[in-house]
């Protein structure tokens, strides 16, 4: 029954339906002094006018608090005129406002009672005007009624349920227009929301991405130290050295990534194809020698995106084959014009090749696959992965296009 509204609004239309009232009941006094309501005896139709006003204004002061309240206020206010015999006059002008406050803020079911008070009090009010005409106190013998009164009813009464329609329908598109930026403002927030969740998946990927290659290459380093310490010191020494600029680097790309993910102030630098061969080299210090073939070589410069994609699924194939692949690894790239093939093949271990060809194997599953099929379908690509007996092999198509920005 009664809205939550800003005190302000509220003092608003309070003063609005003041001035209102001061200025439409002297008009409409004009029409109305010393006379008698028709059907309401020893009542002065100025009495009836007064009140009348105070109930009409007084509904439209509190349309937009309670438009329940406002519409029966009206309401009892335009059938007190009516049976005080008063036609109709400037006061009237405050059912208008009520009829749009049903509509702009009522709920469903006032939406409608405003609707249905639009066309019968149209109605209503035609058959009033009508019946002004009338010689009532012709009781004895009632004047016939006139064709004339008939096309006056008619036409009165759709005059009145225009008007009163336009208004309801003025509330009505006011509150589509209230509703749109309503949805317009959950939309943007769950737009925000969703970019702040990618942006959380992405540092979280690209943390796996770092973290994952950078522990590969310092494990490997580690054992190839700790078997080398006693014959070859030297080789030794040049493991450490791997180690602690591996371990730098990585150090320095998960600050980056925290400082994004605590500041969120852009995306900072991403790796692009220049970053390959460094990505090799730690690949050639982990004891894996990445066999490169680049055929045929990008006509121009591909999009960031495309770069970005292209070293993390590298970064994460070459760490998987450093982890569970033995001996060396190839790497092919074929750069046409509408897109990228990517293709990373290295052998496995016997025992952990699968007992059927196409069945799942467990040393290549978890978030490494789940990451690179993430970072294709990002840029509108797809990557397969094919277990084959001692061999496994990543392949990746990304295109090279618009849907790649």
């Amino acid at each position: 029954m009664i809205r939550r509204i800003p005190a302000p609004w509220l003092v608003l239309d309070i003063i609005g339906a003041v001035f209102g009232l001061l200025i439409t009941v002297p008009l409409s006094m004009t029409f109305s002094s010393g006379q008698l309501s028709f059907w309401l005896p020893d009542i002065s139709a100025t009495t009836v006018l007064v009140v009348a006003s105070l109930l009409v204004w007084g509904a439209a002061a509190i349309s937009r608090l309670s438009p329940p309240i406002a519409l029966i206020l009206a309401w009892t206010g335009a059938l007190l005129q009516m049976g005080g015999g008063l036609p109709p006059l400037p006061i009237d002008v405050a059912i208008f406002g009520v009829l749009f406050a049903t509509s702009a803020w009522g709920t469903k079911r006032m939406l409608w009672l405003g609707g249905a008070s639009a066309v019968g009090g149209g109605v209503l009010g035609g058959l009033y005007i009508g019946l002004l005409q009338y010689d009532v106190n012709a009781v004895a013998a009632p004047a016939p009624i006139e064709m004339r009164l008939v096309l006056l009813s008619v036409t009165m009464g759709l005059t009145i349920v225009l008007s009163l329609a336009m208004a309801w329908g003025a509330g009505l598109l006011w509150r589509v227009v209230r509703q749109s930026r309503v949805t317009r403002e959950a939309q943007l927030r769950a737009e925000t929301m969703a970019a702040e969740e990618q942006e959380r998946v992405r540092i979280a990927r690209d943390m796996h991405d770092i973290v994952a290659h950078s522990l590969a290459v310092v494990i490997a380093q580690s054992d190839g130290a700790r078997y080398a310490a006693a014959a070859r010191p030297e080789l030794a020494q040049e493991a450490l050295v791997t180690i602690a600029q591996t371990a730098r680097s990585a150090l320095s790309d998960v600050r980056m990534l925290l400082t994004q993910l605590r500041h969120r102030q852009g995306d900072g630098p991403q790796p692009t194809l220049a970053d390959l061969e460094a990505l090799f080299s730690q690949v050639r210090q982990a004891g894996v020698e990445p066999r490169v073939t680049v055929d045929p070589m990008p006509q121009a410069d591909p999009p960031g995106a495309i770069q970005l994609a292209v070293y993390r699924i590298l970064q994460e194939a070459l760490t998987n084959a450093i982890r569970h692949g033995e001996g060396d690894v190839d790497v092919h790239l074929s750069w046409w014009a509408e897109r990228v093939d990517i293709t990373v093949r290295n052998r496995v271990p016997a025992p952990a090749a699968p007992s059927a060809p196409g069945a799942p194997q467990a040393a290549h599953g978890g978030h490494g696959l789940i990451g690179m099929r993430e970072r294709a379908q990002l840029v509108g690509g797809a990557l397969t992965v094919q277990h084959e007996p001692n061999w496994f092999t990543v392949r990746a198509t990304l295109p090279i296009g618009p849907s790649a920005n």
